[in-house]
């Protein structure tokens, strides 16, 4: 299918919520909420099949690899093919993958369906943000990030508690099949959309025979998200097993607090981006991961969940968009896929090995490690920030 450019007079007005913006975030509302749909529960149909701790974390964690690896290939297809192939046929491999875990009768089947999962997440996430920053203004860029998060958010709001409620009244196939049914409706949003070109030119041509697999100029932030995303797996991945194993009820309302909290950060933090830029978001941002996670460690109580849901929240949806801006705030035009590709992959990097390391900490030394291990990772990032602002001349400490 050919693409067709994109009203240039759209693109160069200040407008964020055009058509073309509001359907790459309802196709991107689809796709994640098929995908949160499924975070929680994976770890219920492992343990249906008999898996262990060790077992959860290994299922979890190829679906990233399988997505980190494919990313910088998504990246240059994105960059030579076009949005609209890569981001259409992405759709529809998570759609079907998703589709068949119901299917899986073994935990080694279910393994490998994963993996065709992840190739289908790094193609169509890949694509999702590189479609949004080619819509954003770029002088709204911050913002218009921001908002295109919110659809990820909701679904993070509605999906896992969703998926939790269905597994209690569904047989976890059709629970897949739903999940499944909302990938296809992605595909039926993305097909709407008005692509940008593609630019064919000499310079593009010569890089892509290059062993180009990362966009340089996407390095720092994309390293500060890898040991952020971190913390998410060890939440994703273990916490319901985790509150379970504390008698802390509520689980389903950790999710919906935490979603809320990251929404709200999208009213302010694009626009404190934009105009301030990362050093007003960075290191107040990771402070309140941090403590979230201290507080999973501790977690007494129903109340200490909740409140650490909306820590986590408020940090992470402030930092997140903040990290993704600029990772592409200085990469050339032609570059932007393949930016979004070098931070996508660093994100899916941190999940998987969160999600593989932190079970078998959990196996060996409970899942209280788990949550101690995961503010160790965020202090690690504050030290590398600093280091990086540093090194630019940005910050002089005393």
């Amino acid at each position: 299918m050919r693409e067709t450019l994109v009203d240039e007079r759209v693109r160069g007005s200040d407008k964020i919520w055009t058509r073309d913006f509001i359907m790459i975030c309802l196709a991107n509302l689809c796709i994640f909420m098929g995908f949160q749909m499924t975070m929680p529960t994976i770890p219920l149909f492992v343990e249906q099949l008999g898996g262990d701790d060790r077992l959860v974390g290994a299922v979890l964690g190829i679906f990233t690899f399988s997505a980190l690896l494919v990313r910088p290939i998504a990246g240059k297809l994105l960059e030579t093919k076009g949005r609209r192939i890569v981001f259409l046929i992405g759709l529809a491999i998570f759609a079907i993958s998703v589709g068949s875990f119901g299917f899986m009768g073994s935990i080694g089947l279910l393994f490998l369906m994963r993996i065709v999962q992840g190739v289908g997440w790094g193609f169509s996430s890949t694509a999702s943000g590189t479609i949004a920053s080619d819509i954003i203004p770029a002088k709204r860029r911050g913002e218009g990030m921001g908002y295109y998060g919110l659809s990820g958010n909701l679904a993070l709001a509605f999906g896992p508690s969703l998926g939790l409620f269905l597994v209690t009244v569904l047989p976890f196939q059709e629970l897949f099949l739903i999940c499944s049914l909302l990938g296809l409706f992605a595909v039926i949003m993305g097909s709407m959309i008005r692509y940008q070109k593609v630019e064919r030119n000499p310079l593009t041509a010569v890089a892509a025979k290059r062993f180009d697999i990362y966009e340089k100029s996407a390095l720092q932030p994309s390293l500060l998200i890898f040991f952020i995303s971190v913390t998410f797996g060890g939440i994703a991945t273990f916490l319901p097993l985790y509150t379970a194993e504390k008698g802390v009820s509520g689980i389903q309302w950790y999710f919906l607090l935490y979603a809320m909290a990251l929404m709200v950060t999208r009213l302010f933090s694009g626009r404190l981006y934009d105009r301030r830029g990362h050093r007003a978001i960075f290191v107040p941002s990771t402070v309140l991961i941090m403590t979230g996670m201290l507080l999973l460690a501790w977690m007494p109580s129903e109340a200490v969940l909740y409140i650490a849901a909306v820590l986590y929240g408020f940090g992470f949806g402030s930092v997140q968009p903040a990290l993704q801006a600029w990772s592409i705030e200085k990469t050339a035009p032609n570059r932007k896929a393949m930016a979004n590709a070098t931070y996508f992959s660093f994100f899916d990097l941190g999940v998987g090995i969160g999600a593989i390391v932190f079970g078998q900490i959990g196996y060996l030394f409970g899942y209280r490690s788990i949550y101690i291990t995961a503010a160790v990772s965020i202090f690690i990032s504050i030290i590398v920030y600093i280091w990086i602002v540093r090194s630019e001349g940005k910050l002089k400490i005393v």
